[in-house]
């Protein structure tokens, strides 16, 4: 009785395992379509995290119009890589005019998000290209979007981003609902594959 009975714990353990690879295999699909903001604030105080915001506003701002030609996250990772100094120099400027000596560091990296979930809209973990903006020690709380379809003024989808996914992407990033058990599954794999990076 205990071999039968350990033998279909481990066919339903392989079942779970294959039915996972294909929405595995979407969910790295979608960081493939996507280049995201990620910026991180000097602490978690009131002050610095107004701050953050406002460096947040003007890359976003920034970074409209310079991806408004952009027919692909690749184009807009070349453009931000073009014009990163200018990026920094924003970025610093807004600092130093908020009465801050802050230093800060931008850079276009490759990096692991965990899901992030809103109302209607959810990206899965994964490693997604980005923006990463770190101000002064970069101890505090961090913000993110997606510049690439651009989604940072609102995280509810848009024509833009349904345009960068198939059908089946995108129900995987509007209909969490049904997904977020899955969603945990594959935080738990890209933490397994980081390790072995």
């Amino acid at each position: 009785m205990k071999i039968w009975f350990k033998a279909l714990c481990c066919a339903l353990t392989i079942c779970c395992l294959m039915s996972m690879t294909g929405f595995y295999g979407a969910c790295e699909d979608i960081s493939q379509e996507v280049f995201r903001l990620h910026i991180i604030a000097h602490s978690d105080s009131d002050e610095d995290q107004a701050l953050k915001l406002r460096v947040r506003d003007e890359i976003v701002r920034y970074t409209a119009s310079l991806f408004n030609g952009c027919n692909s996250k690749e184009e807009a990772i070349a453009a931000a890589k073009e014009k990163r100094s200018e990026i920094t120099a924003l970025a610093r400027e807004v600092v130093r005019n908020s009465g801050y000596d802050y230093p800060v560091e931008v850079y276009v990296t490759k990096m692991s998000f965990n899901t992030r979930i809103y109302d209607r809209f959810t990206l899965p973990a994964g490693e997604y290209d980005a923006l990463r903006v770190v101000i002064g020690s970069g101890r505090g709380k961090n913000w993110w979007c997606v510049l690439y379809p651009a989604l940072c003024f609102s995280a509810s989808g848009g024509e833009e981003f349904q345009k960068a996914m198939n059908s089946g992407e995108e129900e995987i990033v509007t209909e969490s609902g049904q997904y977020e058990v899955k969603f945990r599954i594959v935080e738990f794999f890209e933490s397994l594959f980081s390790f072995f990076r």
